[in-house]
């Protein structure tokens, strides 16, 4: 039996048992990822990890309800728990300070994180973020209102990318076996209960929170996406002093799947960016 690749390191986060990867050497940068079903960080950030640890510590963890870290019993899913585990996971590898990617349910943690603690982050990526209000799309209803099965997992692949080609059959029952994993469903469900509008609001931080934020801030989009609306970019590069904002067409929800090569690209560059400023 061949090792699950998903299955990384195991360290205590603020009392979680948190599965998490750890790759390459340099200033970390601590990457979190998306709230799909049966989503784990590698799942998300396979075709980036390897790339951006050319250069630096890339550190990406399953957050509590997701993938192989533990889920205790009696766990209040919220950004408070959410942001108290990533915090506490950077406390246990002793990193004073990161960079933070936060993709999609993550771009809301990543947002929370960096208002909450702001010197512990140094530069801030969202990608295809959630962390303010908006209607919620039919997409992201399908996302959390999922129910597993091989036809629903193909639709929501479906939903996830512009280009149809890139998700399979096969794809599709990996990511609904990853799905049906023990305690993963239910955990799911408990997330984002109808209306699931009330789990929009939830990720959510204050305009003003965001418009004090400090950092260099990188916010990029698929212009096609159909999970998070791409005005959610729009308004966090108004409302952050020190953003710029990247758009790439022809893409859906998954910048970093589909159009890897560039994400790893045009993240390295606004990093290492700050690599000379220190250096």
């Amino acid at each position: 039996m061949t090792q699950n690749p998903e299955i990384g390191q195991s360290i205590l986060a603020n009392g979680v048992n948190t599965n998490y990867h750890d790759v390459g050497s340099g200033f970390p940068v601590l990457m979190i990822h998306g709230s799909g079903p049966g989503v784990s960080a590698w799942a998300n950030w396979r075709l980036t990890i390897p790339a951006l640890a050319a250069q630096r510590r890339v550190i990406a963890p399953d957050m509590v309800g997701f993938g192989f870290s533990e889920r205790p019993a009696g766990i209040r899913y919220g950004l408070d728990s959410w942001v108290a585990q990533a915090i506490g996971l950077l406390d246990a590898l002793k990193i004073e300070r990161a960079d933070l990617i936060g993709n999609s349910f993550g771009g809301a943690l990543a947002l929370a994180l960096a208002i909450r603690h702001p010197t512990r982050v140094r530069r801030l990526v969202l990608m295809g973020a959630a962390g303010v209000s908006f209607p919620i799309t039919p997409g992201l209803d399908a996302v959390w209102g999922y129910t597993p099965s091989i036809a629903n997992m193909r639709k929501l692949l479906d939903v996830f990318a512009f280009d149809r080609t890139l998700m399979s059959d096969e794809l599709a029952e990996l990511r609904y076996r990853a799905s049906i994993q023990p305690g993963f469903q239910e955990a799911f469900s408990a997330m984002f209960p109808a209306p699931r509008q009330n789990g929009v609001e939830a990720l959510a931080s204050r305009e003003e929170d965001i418009r004090a934020l400090p950092h260099e801030t990188l916010v990029v989009h698929g212009r096609e996406d159909q999970v998070l609306p791409l005005s959610n970019s729009l308004t966090l590069a108004q409302w952050i002093s020190r953003s710029q904002l990247h758009v790439f067409g022809r893409c859906g929800h998954w910048t970093q799947i589909e159009h890897a090569a560039r994400f790893a690209q045009l993240v390295g560059n606004f990093l290492a960016e700050a690599d000379a400023l220190e250096a």
